[in-house]
């Protein structure tokens, strides 16, 4: 089931969100894939642990927090901090499964299911090549 939720962030936030983003140091996103994921994952992402990531992370949860929409289409227990990754020219991930249980970062290793995938565009639609 795929379900588009508008406004998640305001303007402001989004603005907020990119000018981090953009100061950010960018890694190989295979990092964070599977065994398989890997072979088709070709972009960038920012280190699940940098200050950066923990930071917006927490800042993108509590704004899904007060969205009712979320809420009622996910019913989160838990939430996983996002990952921000970031596409060039020529970049994909291509056809692949996400890996079903992750390891919520800062933990020390608690693992939990990852059954519901959201992705929150920082960018708009007519942005992109």
């Amino acid at each position: 089931m795929l379900i588009q939720i508008p406004n998640v962030l305001t303007p402001e936030e989004v603005r907020y969100c990119r000018q981090r983003l953009e100061s950010s140091n960018w890694v190989d996103g295979r990092a964070t894939a599977g065994d398989l994921a890997a072979q088709s994952k070709l972009n960038l992402q920012i280190p699940v642990d940098s200050e950066v990531a923990q930071e917006l992370g927490e800042f993108i949860l509590t704004a899904l927090g007060r969205n009712a929409s979320y809420h009622s289409a996910a019913l989160p227990l838990r939430v996983l901090p996002p990952m921000f990754n970031r596409y060039e020219g020529g970049m994909t991930f291509g056809t692949h499964v996400d890996n079903a249980i992750r390891t919520v970062p800062g933990t020390g290793g608690m693992r939990i299911r990852a059954d519901v995938s959201s992705t929150l565009f920082l960018t708009d639609p007519d942005e992109y090549d």
